[in-house]
């Protein structure tokens, strides 16, 4: 007997119970928003409205033998419902049948057909004219009106398991079968348009085609899910691969997190101890995939949002999850072992679906072991609030809201500080700063400033230095375009240096660079680039060579570069001051240097004996208030100064013997200035540093990647350690803000930060965006204020390799390198790639913007560089 009494909880309810006379371990269930399909005792087809539970169970009769399959139509006027078997395919309007019933007549269906093979799926055609059958290795399109087969498409290995039909296209269908490959038909000409490879050692089990992005994905018997691209010449680039079960690790890992840094006195717990708590592995085949428009908490208020994320429900034997279709990550998982009240704990087949911005869905279960059917009704608002990700105890934000702290940090880059005066320096500041110019009389002289009132000086405004307010672009990330730029009322952009010239607004008409301008080599021998960046100003272009030298091209990459020579390995890291008057460099022996841009001279050294373990990233900060660096576990703020003071006849010297022992624009060795690999004193640059701060992570891991802005003041700093973890670091309050777990799969190699331009304005949440990226699992984009991952991309080749990448300007492109010799770019909005860019000869290391045009620079293994401009 049915039980309509179910067990409830405030995240799920058991509205209907029934036991079949038959196993009901893989009966056919179909689930739409207003009824509920599904076999009884066999050969019964019963229709159940979850709308309205006072009506009496509808059940239809007309099939002989075992019902296989069975499916809803898209229309509600007629509501059609088609169920097969071995005997017939048949066609029944639910809402004819119901009234047929309540008259005490017995309602009857139209009978398509026999197939005379076992029918294991149905999908009705948009308009419902048409419907797909799916037995054995063959699809056959039958008219609903005319009870006749239109086409039938062969071409599979196995049983074809599920298929749909193309919702934009509606002469397409595309079908997933167990001989792990899926394929893309023309019904209308009989044709085969694509066919896979195979994916995977497991069979094919379910399917779905959104509309919004254009993509399809389909799930394995192994618990893989894959997404494809179905956008008009990508030849259906695989977009994303995600892994169920590691997916669940995950978000059970992150939620565990949590939990324990809610407890007073939480200590960091590794992902190893974590995994000790769990269970045995588990698989979840994918049994059914169905569309799920989510409303996630607002990271403003914590309430739920406007508006809506496309989500995938898909449904495994052993629970429901809730997949994000932008971040490809699990936003909710029901396991049924969590509700013991529930009929069934184990599912032999499933079907899933909730209504267009709804908080409520419905899914129907069949139990594996068991005769029982059961329909459950599900509270998506309290299984979010259960679930919800952690967030930090306030919100983070890259721009400064507020005056540094005396207790901070970065008090000491406000301050005045005093260096120590060095023994024997000789003062030539004057000497060396000024440069020789024409003696000019002016009639009138500015006044010093004594006799003008005093200018009050209080602590740097972060919002002084921001961009202008030129453009208003939407990243389509829940960002809205009616907020303004700024936090503060919009000003005119300030220059801090007067030599700085002002250039013309960043073109957003055509700001895709994808047309190949001009291609150098590096070098003349082969040699690879491990980094590159533009200068602020977007007139200069500095890059990292494998053969210990560093070089500055115009950014027009005409002309000699200007070499910088003094690493004894490969240089690992490249950086411009803001002033655009130093580069800093680091390389594999262990030692940092800041150069003089225009003298391309050494200005700053640290040696390798100045931290305990090597310098892994280095940068300026602050407004070049800083140098912060990693060295180990721990991140370290240097206070520097660089002294202009250095001996014009040493310095003579030094450039002259460069220069003669130079056989070309790439190598500068010197001759006397060092003696046995060492610099002599009299050329030592006499500038210092001082190390201020310094803080560990908090698990103790090695950093692998930092980052932190350096255009305007902030007070925020992006870690990433070995234990694959990102771990954020307020500097004004001094300590440690958040810790994400499980950012990939491997460890963070590159953290990416939307810096923004001179040249262009973005609205102010943008700038909370990043990007990280790991080898063999991708490019993600975070949120700063909410710490989620808000859209993943894969569609490019990395697998072994740790390839760059950059922000545009604008905000509204990524571009990074791969492995098949391309540049991918994407835009914010979508995971599927915009356009590769071709013409590389090795794999693509490094990427970079320039900050002033649309233009894109890549860098390859091999030492090539290619300029690409927009149209």
């Amino acid at each position: 007997m049915p039980s309509t009494d179910g067990h409830t909880s405030d995240i799920v309810t058991e509205r209907y119970v029934v036991e079949s006379k038959k196993s009901a371990a893989h009966a056919p269930l179909a689930c739409s928003t207003q009824h509920c399909a599904f076999p009884l005792d066999g050969n019964r087809l019963c229709v159940w409205s979850p709308k309205d539970p006072s009506h009496q169970l509808l059940t239809l009769q007309g099939h002989h033998q075992l019902i296989t399959a069975v499916v809803f139509g898209n229309q509600m006027d007629p509501f059609l419902l088609c169920s097969a078997s071995d005997d017939y395919i048949i066609v029944w309007n639910v809402d004819e049948c119901r009234e047929k019933t309540l008259k005490g007549l017995t309602p009857r269906g139209t009978i398509l057909g026999s197939l005379l093979q076992t029918v294991l799926c149905l999908r009705f055609s948009l308009d419902d004219r048409a419907v797909a059958v799916c037995a054995g290795n063959k699809i056959s399109v039958m008219d609903v009106e005319k009870q006749s087969v239109l086409v039938e498409l062969k071409g599979h290995g196995g049983s074809v398991t599920a298929v749909e039909f193309c919702p934009w296209q509606a002469h397409t269908i595309v079908s997933v079968s167990e001989d792990r490959s899926f394929k893309v038909w023309d019904f209308c000409m009989g044709s085969l348009i694509y066919s896979s490879s195979i994916l995977t050692a497991y069979p094919l089990l379910s399917l779905l085609i959104n509309e919004e992005n254009q993509q399809l994905v389909t799930g394995s018997a192994d618990g893989q899910l894959w997404i494809f691209s179905l956008i008009e010449g990508r030849r259906y680039h695989c977009v994303a691969h995600v892994d169920l079960r590691k997916k669940t690790e995950t978000f059970t890992t992150r939620r565990m997190m949590f939990e324990q840094c809610r407890l007073p006195g939480h200590q960091y717990h590794c992902r190893h101890e974590v995994d000790k708590r769990g269970e045995a592995e588990a698989t979840f085949p994918i049994l059914n995939l169905a569309h799920c428009d989510l409303c996630l908490p607002d990271s403003q208020c914590g309430a739920f949002a406007s508006e809506c994320t496309t989500c995938l429900w898909i449904g495994s034997s052993t629970a429901l999850f809730i997949l994000n279709l932008a971040s490809f990550e699990l936003e909710a998982a029901l396991h049924f072992k969590e509700f013991q009240s529930l009929s069934v704990q184990v599912a032999g087949s499933c079907a899933v679906m909730s209504e267009p911005i709804s908080t409520k869905a419905f899914c129907i279960l069949s139990s594996m072991f068991g005769s029982k059917i059961a329909v459950l009704e599900i509270s998506l608002s309290a299984l979010l609030s259960a679930q919800q990700y952690p967030r930090a105890g306030r919100m983070l934000s890259v721009l400064a809201s507020s005056c540094v702290l005396p207790t901070s940090p970065l008090y000491f880059g406000i301050i005045k500080e005093k260096f120590p005066k060095l023994a024997n320096t000789k003062r030539h500041a004057v000497k060396n700063v000024v440069e020789d110019k024409p003696l000019v009389f002016h009639s009138k002289v500015r006044s010093s400033g004594y006799t003008s009132k005093p200018q009050a000086h209080g602590l740097p405004r972060p919002t002084r230095h921001l961009p202008t307010l030129v453009h208003q672009v939407s990243l389509g990330l829940g960002i809205s375009s009616s907020t303004e730029a700024r936090p503060s009322s919009p000003t005119r952009r300030t220059y801090p240096y007067p030599t700085m010239t002002p250039f013309k607004e960043y073109s957003l008409e055509s700001f895709l660079p994808r047309n190949l301008s001009r291609k150098v080599a590096v070098a003349q021998e082969p040699v690879a680039v491990n980094c590159l960046q533009f200068s602020g100003d977007g007139q200069q272009l500095a890059c990292g060579l494998g053969n210990h030298l560093s070089l500055v091209f115009d950014a027009s990459l005409s002309g000699a570069p200007a070499a910088f020579s003094g690493h004894d390995g490969a240089v690992g890291t490249v950086c411009w001051s803001h002033d655009k008057r130093w580069l800093l460099s680091t390389g594999r022996d262990q030692t940092l240097r800041v150069w003089s841009v225009h003298r391309t001279e050494l200005m700053l050294l640290l040696a390798p004996d100045a931290f305990p373990k090597p310098v892994i990233s280095a940068q300026f900060y602050y407004m070049d208030t800083f140098i912060l660096l990693s060295s180990g576990p721990e991140f370290c703020l240097l206070k520097y100064h660089i002294d202009l003071c250095r001996d014009d006849i040493c310095r003579e010297e030094l450039v002259l013997s460069c220069t003669r022992s130079s056989e070309s624009m790439f190598a500068c060795a010197s001759a006397s200035p060092w003696t046995n690999g060492k610099m002599n004193n009299k050329y030592k640059p006499k500038s210092r540093y001082k190390p201020i701060f310094r803080l560990p992570l908090t698990s103790g891991v090695d950093i692998t990647s930092l980052s932190a802005v350096n255009d305007f003041y902030s007070h925020i700093i992006l870690t990433a350690g070995r234990d694959r973890t990102v771990e954020i670091f307020d500097l004004n309050a001094g300590c440690s803000a958040a810790v994400l777990a499980e950012v990939h799969s491997r460890p963070v190699h590159r953290i990416c930060q939307n810096k923004g331009s001179s040249f262009i304005a973005q609205q102010s949440l943008a700038y909370n965006l990043f990007l990280t990226t790991a080898v063999g699992d991708g490019v993600r984009l975070w949120d700063l204020r909410n710490l989620r991952c808000v859209r993943c991309f894969e569609g490019h080749p990395n697998r072994s390799y740790p390839c760059g990448v950059a922000f545009s300007p604008c905000g509204r492109l990524m571009a990074c390198g791969a492995e098949d010799r391309h540049a991918y770019v994407y835009e914010m909005g979508s995971s599927s790639f915009l356009h590769r860019l071709g013409g590389h000869t090795d794999t693509i290391t490094e990427v970079a913007f320039n900050p002033a045009a649309p233009q894109l620079v890549t860098a390859t293994l091999d030492g090539k560089l290619q300029l690409f401009v927009a149209e």
